[in-house]
């Protein structure tokens, strides 16, 4: 396992260290051209958009363990809302950008599940524990964006709404802006393609494959990208507060709350437990970029985080041996 997650570690920094020298030599133009952004823009307007309808249109939505779901995802979910709350706090007080609040929820609970979470389940619980972190990824990014992308725009329609308009017009606001999101559209289209029953045409298949594999590379290019452009935060409070959010605080509550609210034991605990605690997603950084609001922040958590879950994966590892 270690050999296979030092293997994956190392490819990850090495192709978010190309992207911090195509950065730095400003290959792509300089600040102005704003490059980095326009990737971003580009993985959240075409790529995303191609993975998450393919994903919802394809799933098996009677064969997923909902139970295992729910202990994963009400902690997750609930952490998410927490820190949110807790941001909301701090932003009045530190004039924080509107959209501040759900850039640090996401990157408190977002995961890497693909790059990291694959390699370190299938090699530390073998094909099975593969097959129940497949099942968490496939409605990973479809719960915890839709959750955050309707905070965030909640707070954007709230903020942009005139001082003596009532509720109505900020939930309308919400509602619209939430329905025509690039997150949240391709997920209601392709909940409505699943009920159809329908298959995916093979040459519409093939687009949606090609364009969704992108995201990946992108995103770890951009994270390079956004180093050499923006370069770390003047403080790194955030950051170091945000990694131990996500490495330590959560993997415990999924841990609480999955046996001891849902009951389970052996493998499914574990590999919920390893899931909770992988490092912060490269989604986090786009969601960052898209809305303008601790870029500089976001890939540091991203950078911490992945170099800080070296360290505690073992701790989760023997923690779980003895006691899950």
């Amino acid at each position: 396992m270690s050999a296979v997650l030092f293997a994956k570690l190392a490819a990850i920094g090495l192709i978010a260290g190309f992207g911090w020298v195509v950065g730095r030599m400003r290959w792509l133009g300089d600040e102005r051209a704003e490059p980095a952004r326009v990737l971003a823009n580009a993985a959240f307007f075409l790529f995303a958009p191609a993975l998450l309808f393919r994903t919802t249109a394809r799933l098996d939505l009677a064969q997923l363990p909902w139970a295992m779901l729910a202990a994963y995802f009400v902690p997750v979910v609930a952490m998410m809302l927490g820190v949110y709350a807790w941001q909301r706090l701090w932003q009045a007080r530190r004039g924080l950008p509107v959209a501040a609040p759900s850039v640090r929820a996401i990157s408190a609970t977002f995961g890497n599940t693909l790059q990291i979470g694959v390699p370190v389940v299938s090699g530390v619980f073998g094909e099975t524990g593969l097959g129940l972190l497949l099942t968490v990824i496939s409605v990973h990014a479809l719960v915890l964006l839709l959750v955050c992308t309707t905070l965030v725009e909640l707070d954007l329609a709230r903020a942009h709404a005139a001082p003596d308009s009532g509720l109505g017009p900020v939930l309308a606001s919400t509602l619209r802006n939430a329905l025509i999101h690039p997150v949240v559209l391709p997920v209601v289209a392709g909940l409505l393609w699943n009920a159809t029953g329908w298959p995916l045409p093979g040459p519409l298949d093939e687009v949606l494959i090609l364009l969704g594999s992108a995201m990946v590379p992108l995103c770890l290019t951009l994270i390079g990208m956004s180093l050499a452009y923006l370069g770390l935060p003047r403080s790194l409070g955030g950051a170091l507060s945000v990694t131990l959010l996500k490495l330590l605080l959560q993997p415990l509550l999924v841990w609480a709350v999955a046996a001891g609210v849902f009951g389970l034991s052996g493998l499914p605990l574990q590999v919920l437990v390893v899931a909770a605690a992988l490092p912060t997603g490269s989604n986090a950084m786009m969601f960052s970029q898209r809305y303008r609001a601790l870029e500089a922040e976001t890939t540091a958590v991203d950078v911490i985080s992945t170099l800080g879950f070296a360290l505690t994966v073992p701790v989760w590892l023997w923690a779980l041996s003895r006691l899950g």
